[in-house]
């Protein structure tokens, strides 16, 4: 993590914008500046802040107060984005970030898929931002609180789906997503749409065998970009940065959540296969040989496309050979950030 203040500056700046744009589109500059200042890129953070301004809205006005007597009845309500916030900036004013997370992660686990999972990522870029030197610093626990409040805000279930044969591995259960006979509209129409999803690792022995099936999905979905990315590509990278989302909020749980969390996570990733996949794989095709991870994610940081940023983030986890050619694919595939 780079330490020089410039990511904690960034949250100051951004913590003035909204949650979203437009009504429907995630503000992504908090999680794309915690993975470039992860990286040790802060000296591009406010450079590219300032290619992303044009998509920053101002913060939402207030609408009805969130309390403990209330907020049950505040789930899902996207008009409360603010008042969400505010509540969590208050829970988290007077107590530990981890008693809050590990209170309120089983609460919103089962709504992950709203504002199409960006919420739950952004809470893992917070969450790893706490956790990477342990240092509680005031903008890192207050982007914890927006992350908790925005995904507060837009709570959405996944369907009841009917369950199909499972598979052995993630990468063949992802092979044995059906697609969805219609593939249009926005992620809540198509997430209407899942009815039937093959069973990944239903009954995990330990919290540990959990994190490892984690491990192994977060790998199986980022590999399968390299083949797979094309077609719908900046919806598509959302099945590995979910799941790696949950993955690194794990240590700041109880295990006693880490077996849910799995569940959660591959449902949401299959869920997004199924959504976005395309129908046919192109070849794999090597295209990072000779390159280290930190030159392939110089790469992503100059193309600049946020999701391209964060796809990068979660492939340089995974760090083998066909996770950096999968973000290479991605950078390829993808329309660069330019100024508007």
């Amino acid at each position: 993590m780079d330490l020089t203040g410039t990511y904690d500056e960034a949250l100051t700046r951004l913590h003035a914008t909204g949650p979203e744009r437009l009504g429907r589109l995630s503000n992504h500059a908090p999680m794309a500046v915690e993975a470039l200042a992860a990286h040790g890129q802060g000296r591009a953070v406010h450079r590219w802040l300032d290619l992303y301004a044009a998509r920053l809205e101002e913060f939402p006005a207030a609408h009805a107060r969130v309390t403990d007597a209330n907020w049950r009845e505040a789930l899902g309500d996207s008009r409360r984005a603010a008042d969400w916030i505010a509540y969590f900036e208050r829970l988290l004013d007077g107590r530990p970030w981890r008693d809050v997370l590990a209170q309120w992660w089983p609460r919103l686990l089962p709504g992950m898929y709203g504002g199409a999972t960006h919420p739950v990522i952004r809470v893992g870029h917070a969450v790893r931002s706490l956790l990477a030197d342990g240092a509680e610093r005031a903008p890192r626990v207050a982007e914890l609180a927006h992350g908790l409040g925005y995904w507060a805000a837009c709570q959405l279930p996944a369907p009841d789906v009917v369950p199909l044969p499972g598979a052995a591995t993630a990468a063949a259960a992802l092979d044995s997503v059906p697609p969805l006979d219609v593939r249009s509209g926005g992620f809540p129409d198509r997430l209407a749409r899942v009815t039937h999803l093959p069973v990944w690792a239903a009954a995990p022995a330990s919290p540990q065998e959990a994190r490892a099936k984690l491990t192994e999905l977060v790998r199986a979905t980022v590999h399968r970009y390299a083949t797979h990315g094309h077609g719908e590509e900046t919806m598509l990278v959302h099945a590995s940065t979910a799941p790696n989302a949950v993955l690194r909020t794990l240590p700041a749980l109880p295990q006693a959540l880490w077996v849910p969390s799995l569940h959660a996570a591959w449902t949401a990733s299959a869920a997004v296969t199924a959504m976005y996949a395309p129908d046919e794989a192109v070849a794999y095709r090597s295209r990072a040989a000779g390159l280290t991870p930190d030159e392939v994610f110089e790469r992503a940081v100059a193309h600049g496309d946020e999701h391209v940023v964060k796809f990068a983030d979660t492939a340089l986890d995974v760090g083998d050979e066909q996770a950096l050619s999968a973000t290479l694919y991605a950078v390829e595939i993808s329309e660069p950030l330019t100024a508007s």
